[in-house]
């Protein structure tokens, strides 16, 4: 299994909309390394979804329910998207700040690379994120 975050603009599509649909095509996707990091997507990996600009902070927990496939935004055949579906939210927000603050996690994506919107974690990012969120 492989761990992942994906970014979205709460006013855009928020945890609660994925959570009301119940799955969504995670699509619209253009940047070369976020496609990659999508084509690695398997069934059952698991998601941290965070809600980039206005609130800065780790809502969600989601689950791969379907591997790249088409883009059906686009007919380009280079880009790709996958399914999402809610697993769960966290008790508590994780925010920029806790994260930037953790030394366990200084490594992680979402410092380094902060334009990213979709990014691996390592299980022991994950894991961490998870502990700060419940």
């Amino acid at each position: 299994m492989k761990y992942w975050l994906v970014k979205s603009e709460p006013e855009k599509y928020a945890w609660s909309d994925l959570e009301r649909d119940g799955q969504t095509t995670w699509d619209g996707v253009r940047n070369f390394q976020a496609r990659n990091n999508l084509r690695q997507m398997q069934v059952g990996d698991l998601v941290m979804y965070y809600h980039s600009v206005s609130e800065k902070s780790i809502v969600g927990v989601a689950k791969v329910a379907k591997e790249a496939y088409q883009d059906p935004t686009t007919p380009e055949a280079q880009w790709v998207a996958v399914t999402l579906a809610p697993e769960k939210a966290l008790a508590k927000r994780v925010t920029l700040e806790q994260i930037k603050k953790d030394e366990r996690l200084h490594n992680i994506g979402l410092l380094r690379q902060s334009r990213l919107s979709v990014m691996p974690l390592s299980p022991e990012e994950f894991d961490m994120l998870l502990a700060l969120g419940n």
